[in-house]
């Protein structure tokens, strides 16, 4: 009797293993990879700019708490980063905690991708390097 219930035991607990195992990872097919195709130029990392290479910077939008007054627009910003080549561009907050008091900033920024070797023009230029979430 005891050899049945070991047994049972043994294949519930196999059973449990697989399942379990299908749930956290592809128990479906190989992943197909395709060996020698050429690949194509957008694709190539060796023709990307890396992100090292980029920053991010940074001015407040002049926002203030308990205002109705609209954000600087992004594009507005971006003006006076002049010659400065910008990847992207997003207003975001940032993750500050701030005393709730009407008049007080609300932390949100217009942010800017550049090149890193533009950083210091940019800060030059009144921005800051972004160091935000």
């Amino acid at each position: 009797m005891k050899k049945n219930f070991s047994l049972s035991a043994f294949f519930l607990f196999s059973l449990a293993l697989v399942l379990f195992s299908c749930a956290s990872t592809n128990c479906g097919a190989m992943s197909k990879k395709h060996v020698g195709e050429p690949i194509k130029k957008d694709q190539d990392p060796m023709n990307q700019t890396s992100v090292a290479e980029h920053v991010w910077v940074y001015k407040t939008d002049g926002t203030v708490q308990c205002e109705n007054k609209k954000p600087i627009p992004l594009d507005v910003t971006r003006k006076d980063l002049k010659e400065i080549d910008v990847y992207s561009a997003v207003n975001k907050n940032d993750g500050m905690m701030r005393i709730q008091v009407c008049g007080s900033p609300t932390g949100n920024c217009n942010v800017y991708e550049i090149n890193r070797k533009d950083l210091e023009a940019a800060l030059k230029l009144g921005f800051r390097e972004w160091t935000g979430p």
